[in-house]
């Protein structure tokens, strides 16, 4: 299910204009507020202004349909919220509520496929290893760490040309309609690399010198591709103690039917040396995705030191809340030195067996 999809479910009164439609997008390019209102229906009051990052000037077009047609409720969607941040050339601060649509969390994938009928939360404290399902959950985990959970995915399992195709139509496509990639082939090699490195601390120096690119360009692309909602880093937990790693990032992929195409792997789980990074990049974007939607409030980070000790996933809380996560492909526990570091913390172990619950 996309945004629209979700929309309409949500609105289903509402009035849906796509800037894909030549006519829509003209009369939103001209800036002219009474030219939106004559394409505007009388009897409803909530508008939905689908892909507008398709626009010249999105949020031009946003803030004068918010401010001088305050009647009607304004809901804007785009594939990228950085095209249509970069292309604003006026600020909406103050006008608008941002609302962040994932890939499918597992148990919105199980969902849709209509093999179950509820919804999971990562958030709890103990972990059953005594569950019986009518499925084989094992089967479907596996299969979603080599395709993904994008929503095409529903349509069409197990697909890897589609996947493909993703990275060349949709990737950079954004990026260098803004002119914000110099080298297209120089940005995918580091996407790539980064893609084999999923789980591990990143070093831009290294990565400058294995690419023969300047350092500081490796640190704009990758801050691109984050905010083109393609990866995130996960940085360090650090109450400052001398032993403690407290710059280099982790990188992980919000999707691994997208990182598996770039590494161009789709082959089963039970032959991948990468399987244990795969459930881990996995676990860590549920947990991700479930804080958002469930707004729980928590930070993410990893732990290391400089002796190697670590735990996969750190969740914190400003009242002090803290939580630790060892993610593990088999039912072996971890987090024992997290735990002798910060004893009022609740270590938890996720694997393969326990992690939906």
């Amino acid at each position: 299910m996309g945004k629209t999809t979700i929309l309409k479910k949500i609105f289903p009164s509402a009035q849906y204009l796509s800037v894909d439609s030549e006519p829509v997008r003209e009369v939103f390019d001209c800036y002219d507020p009474m030219a939106y209102k004559q394409i505007l229906k009388p009897d409803v009051d909530c508008v939905v202004i689908d892909e507008i990052h398709k626009l010249s000037d999105p949020g031009r077009a946003a803030k004068i349909f918010y401010d001088q047609i305050p009647e009607y409720k304004l809901i804007i969607t785009g594939s990228s919220a950085f095209n249509i941040k970069n292309k604003a050339s006026e600020s909406l601060a103050g006008r608008k509520i941002e609302y962040h649509l994932y890939p499918l969390t597992f148990s919105e994938y199980l969902v849709q496929k209509g093999i179950v009928n509820n919804f999971s939360n990562l958030f709890v404290d103990k972990f059953s290893l005594n569950n019986v399902y009518s499925f084989d959950m094992q089967s479907i985990l596996d299969n979603v760490l080599i395709y993904g959970l994008y929503p095409e995915t529903l349509s069409r399992p197990s697909d890897p040309v589609y996947l493909q195709n993703l990275v060349d139509s949709v990737v950079f496509k954004d990026l260098l309609d803004l002119r914000l990639i110099e080298n297209r082939v120089g940005a995918l090699n580091l996407l790539r690399l980064l893609a084999h490195q999923i789980g591990s601390l990143v070093n831009y120096s290294e990565l400058s010198k294995r690419l023969s690119m300047d350092v500081k360009t490796i640190s704009r692309y990758i801050d691109l591709f984050e905010q083109s909602f393609i990866l995130y880093k996960l940085l360090p937990y650090s109450t400052k103690q001398r032993d403690e790693i407290g710059k280099m990032p982790k990188i992980y992929f919000y999707d691994l039917g997208l990182r598996n195409a770039l590494v161009e792997n789709f082959q089963s789980i039970q032959n991948r040396p990468d399987s244990g990074q795969l459930f881990e990049n996995f676990i860590i974007s549920e947990i991700l995705k479930t804080n958002y939607y469930g707004s729980f409030g928590f930070k993410l980070n990893f732990w290391r030191t400089k002796q190697g000790s670590e735990i996969d996933l750190v969740l914190s809380k400003n009242d002090g809340e803290l939580r630790g996560i060892e993610i593990k492909s088999s039912a072996r526990t971890g987090g024992v030195a997290f735990s002798n570091r910060y004893p009022k913390a609740k270590v938890i172990t996720v694997n393969k067996q326990n992690f939906y619950q």
